[in-house]
């Protein structure tokens, strides 16, 4: 019997290895030693589940690419604003013909057929059963439960690619890569309540001195000196990302311009794209906080600014990344996508496997590439990730680890500080870019040994910039509420930014397009108010401290609209 069992796995590894027949053996491409945090193994996968996968060809030339992004970011540099074409992106980004013929030549010799979900053909999709998949990859995929959510994932921990293939083929998603459990929860920390003495809308203040309990539009322009005046040109979009079943409501947007932006016209509204099935039916029990927050904070802010919903549905296409590939793709596709895109989700940054972290940073550099720039909420705790969580080393967030957009942090009161719950750290995946390298040593030398150990001293820090995070008003079903999270700072600094554009435009310039080696260079810091008091509690200590310049719990400081119009030279 024990000569039979030996027999049958010696021919199992002959199938897996003339499964890649003409490619060469198998060796190991991506693993991970276990499941993130809170997950566990229930056993093997159904055999004949169907697996929806994805493959990333390797780029052409994504350091050519970088290199023109930071040419065209350059404050004051000869090719600032000089921003490049749909195709010429597309040049840098698409798989030379021997990669995709390799690797379809591979997917074929397994009876495979792919399509392609990139602009620039670097995405590849198909499905196959688990067994074939297991067949394909030499993987175990199996059924992982999260089990504060119950949801379950069909994973495995390590996969393998034929040797042929390296070089050609990125990786292959979903494998490692986990879903984030809390995807379905908006990056809001506190429930829509309103204190007593802010309910009289009408005879509200709208001085800063009433702002330290409640925000609102009015606080936010006295704060950061947004000017009122309505924007002039139809070209500036402003792009607001929308997932997980949020909807934006057109009515509670009439009623929060109505009560609070009384100069704007309250038919003002924004515009709707949908990808992936997405929609945004307007019941007013279907309004999303998440999604009214961010409609509210940007056409109720950058008053006059063209503004975009961007509703992402559940047929993702990107497999188990929540459509958060999907929307960069679709947008890339356009031959002019939003001059800026705020987005308030993200995720803890070891739930997903570095190739494919580095995959979907380098789509954000390509938007920066042609003009468009890209911000993110950075999470709500504090150094314990996107959501307060017991850990005992410090956890980055992604996106914001990405050194290719803008990560924005959180303060409070009208005497700003640091919202405890601002998510800010260190990469353990990217490397601190060059544009924050004297930032962020110079923190670091001040830090000196607290927190020795539980971060990644030489990542990329983030935020990169912060504003008002808590108390922020909002309209949701026709009820004000109060609510707190970074996703309220990530549309605040987006309008910012937009009617920076505007002024831009209308001077004959292009838009700001990638923000961050503007935001750490010494002309942008009259328009930066430093924030030098808080921390971002997590883990069991204090976390980080603010201290004078940079620091990872609110960047560079709050925006000041006049200041950073004067940096731009207008």
């Amino acid at each position: 019997m024990r000569l039979n069992l030996e027999s049958l796995a010696f021919l199992s590894f002959v199938a897996v290895v003339s499964a890649s027949s003409g490619f060469g053996n198998l060796v190991v491409h991506e693993q991970r030693e276990d499941a993130p945090d809170g997950f566990v193994n229930t056993g093997a996968a159904p055999a004949d589940q169907v697996l929806n996968m994805r493959l990333a060809l390797v780029n052409n030339n994504m350091d050519g690419l970088e290199q023109v992004l930071y040419d065209v970011s350059a404050h004051g540099g000869p090719l600032r604003g000089q921003y490049i074409t749909k195709e010429e992106v597309e040049e840098f980004v698409k798989p030379t013909s021997e990669s995709s013929s390799i690797v379809k030549e591979f997917l074929a010799s397994n009876g495979v057929t792919s399509k392609t979900i990139s602009p620039a053909g670097d995405w590849l999709a198909f499905s196959v059963s688990v067994s074939k998949a297991n067949e394909m990859f030499d993987a175990d995929f199996s059924v992982f439960q999260h089990v504060e959510t119950g949801k379950q994932y069909v994973r495995t921990l390590a996969y393998s690619i034929p040797a042929r293939l390296q070089g050609h083929l990125n990786l292959v998603h979903p494998t490692i890569t986990f879903d984030n459990p809390f995807a379905n929860l908006p990056v809001v920390s506190l429930p829509l309540t309103i204190p007593p003495v802010a309910t009289n809308l009408t005879m509200r203040q709208t001085a800063p001195s009433s702002c330290n309990s409640v925000v609102t539009p009015a606080c936010l322009q006295a704060l950061y000196g947004i000017p009122t005046t309505l924007a002039t040109q139809s070209s500036n979009v402003l792009g607001v990302s929308g997932f997980a079943d949020q909807f934006a409501n057109k009515a509670d947007l009439t009623t929060f311009l109505r009560t609070l932006r009384p100069d704007l016209p309250s038919n003002t509204t924004f515009t709707l794209q949908t990808l992936d099935g997405g929609s945004n039916p307007q019941n007013p029990s279907e309004a999303g906080v998440e999604a009214n927050l961010d409609v509210q904070y940007t056409v109720g802010l950058a008053s006059g600014v063209p503004t975009t919903f961007i509703s992402v549905g559940e047929d993702n296409q990107d497999g188990a990344l929540d459509g958060f590939l999907d929307i960069i793709n679709f947008l890339l596709g356009e031959s002019n996508p939003p001059h800026t895109l705020t987005t308030s989700y993200g995720q803890n940054e070891n739930t997903i496997s570095r190739a494919l972290a580095t995959q979907l940073c380098n789509a954000f550099m390509q938007l920066g590439a042609r003009g468009t720039s890209v911000l993110f909420a950075s999470g709500d705790g504090g150094v314990a990730g996107s959501q307060s969580a017991s850990c005992s080393t410090f956890v980055p967030t992604f996106p914001s680890g990405c050194p290719f957009m803008t990560s924005v942090g959180a303060t409070t009161g009208v005497t700003e500080t640091a919202a405890a719950f601002s998510a800010g750290g260190f990469s353990n995946y990217f490397t601190t870019p060059s544009y924050q390298m004297a930032a962020v040593n110079s923190y670091l030398t001040t830090l000196g040994t607290t927190n020795s150990g539980r971060f990644n001293r030489s990542g990329r820090g983030y935020p990169d910039v912060s504003a008002q995070g808590e108390n922020i008003e909002i309209v949701v079903d026709g009820e004000t509420g109060l609510i707190a999270g970074t996703s309220a700072s990530s549309p605040i600094v987006a309008s910012i930014v937009a009617l920076l554009n505007d002024r831009l435009i209308a001077a004959g310039r292009t838009s700001l397009g990638f923000l961050n080696i503007c935001l750490y260079s010494d002309e942008a810091q009259a328009g930066i108010k430093d924030i030098t008091t808080g921390s971002n509690p997590g883990c069991g200590t204090n976390g980080f401290p603010a201290l004078p310049g940079w620091d990872p719990v609110t960047g560079v400081g709050t925006p000041f609209f006049p200041g950073l119009l004067a940096a731009t030279g207008l």
